[in-house]
């Protein structure tokens, strides 16, 4: 019987714990990131589909497209202009006039934002 001995973990035993959460870690991390990622773009299609959707029935409904996207609001198209998820404001949108002199306003918008999707395109084309 040694009295000397005293319940723990060795160093070994604790650089191997360390390295097993560091090798898990290297495969977590990348994967939580890229999936940041995917669901910025995913609400980035999906904010553009809705405002999309509420100039088509603005001019739908008004036989005009809207002059900014607060008449959107004002008119209770949407509640609020939506946060660009990539440059993270609700003013950089890029917004496309239209080229019919009997019909101006804007007719489609992308995002402001300088960022490359996941599939190497622009987020600004979409």
């Amino acid at each position: 019987m040694t009295g000397n001995r005293h319940g723990g973990f060795t160093l070994i035993e604790l650089l191997v714990v360390m390295l097993i959460i560091g090798a898990l870690l290297s495969i977590a991390v990348p994967r939580y990131f890229k999936t940041l990622e995917h669901a910025r773009e995913t609400v980035l299609k999906q904010d553009l589909a809705i405002l999309r959707e509420a100039i088509d029935k603005h001019y739908a409904d008004l036989g005009q497209y809207p002059d900014s996207l607060g008449a959107l609001v004002d008119k209770r198209y949407v509640r609020s202009v939506p946060v660009d998820p990539f440059s993270k404001v609700s003013d950089s949108w890029t917004l496309v006039q239209s080229d019919d002199p009997d019909h101006e306003g804007i007719r489609d918008l992308h995002s402001g934002a300088g960022d490359v999707g996941v599939d190497g395109t622009s987020v600004a084309s979409w």
